[in-house]
């Protein structure tokens, strides 16, 4: 069913309680519907930001010009689509009135289904396009989550078989996946780091706890000075970004990480 902008403007209004809905996953009834409405087949994958685990890379990785980087795997996918939608807003930050990152950069929708998006809410793209998008996204500070999203199936109205791929351009203020600590871990689970990828907090950090402020998880606290690292980390980056100290530092150490993360995304969405 194509979605109409009065619908997008009611689901705007009900976004600020997504927090109340996050929690109600706790419960096992509401569990099972919650997540059989807005989670089931879910599959996402964050990327972290390929300046922080650059230097990483060229150390790990030989000749340099070989470097391979998450973003990559992005443009792999924007290259095997025969059909590419660039939405000209951010439900997320329009719905909060985003004030730290530009709302017009929207998600990239992939895949045949992404047809059946309302016209009204963006633009098919070309690769080239697609490819600008992405970059835009990426210097504006914004991280990549890329699979299949129920959520985006169902509120766009363009079925459930595994035909979108989401490519979503999340801010650490307004992202919608800031619910996760309070999802059900049986399907927070359901958006994960990228296969390789490693957070370590190395002895120049003085426990300032600026890298809590922007971990959209809240996976980092100070312990005795220190900041520590939970397992709910997703790999994005942003940590290391803002540490003053440089004490943050995120590696890949899986050299099979492209490879792994694709075959995660193929075995749920399908793009031709």
């Amino acid at each position: 069913m194509n979605r109409t902008r009065g619908f997008v403007n009611f689901l705007e209004k009900m976004f600020p309680y997504r927090f109340l809905a996050a929690k109600m996953t706790r419960v096992p009834l509401f569990r099972e519907i919650i997540n059989k409405m807005f989670f089931d087949q879910t599959n996402l994958t964050v990327i972290p930001k390929d300046t922080i685990i650059e230097i990483k890379l060229e150390k790990s990785i030989q000749p340099p010009d070989n470097i391979v980087l998450p973003s990559q795997v992005v443009e792999y996918f924007i290259r095997k689509t025969n059909y590419r939608f660039i939405m000209d807003f951010c439900l997320c930050r329009d719905a909060m009135h985003c004030k730290n990152h530009p709302i017009e950069l929207g998600c990239l929708f992939l895949g045949d289904a992404a047809r059946g998006i309302n016209p009204e809410f963006g633009r098919e793209a070309t690769m080239e396009e697609a490819f600008a998008h992405v970059r835009r996204c990426r210097a504006a500070g914004l991280i990549h989550l890329i699979g299949r999203d129920k959520i985006d199936e169902t509120w766009l109205g363009v079925g459930s078989e595994g035909k979108l791929l989401t490519i979503c351009n999340c801010c650490s203020c307004c992202c919608l996946w800031k619910i996760l600590p309070d999802l059900d871990p049986q399907i927070s689970s359901k958006v994960k780091r990228m296969p390789g990828v490693e957070v370590t907090v190395t002895e120049k950090c003085t426990g300032c706890g600026m890298c809590m402020e922007n971990c959209f998880v809240h996976a980092i606290h100070v312990q005795d000075g220190h900041a520590i690292i939970g397992v709910d980390c997703r790999g994005c980056g942003r940590c290391a970004d803002l540490c003053p100290n440089k004490a943050i530092h995120v590696t890949i150490a899986d050299k099979q990480f492209l490879k792994k993360t694709i075959d995660r995304i193929e075995s749920s969405v399908e793009v031709s």
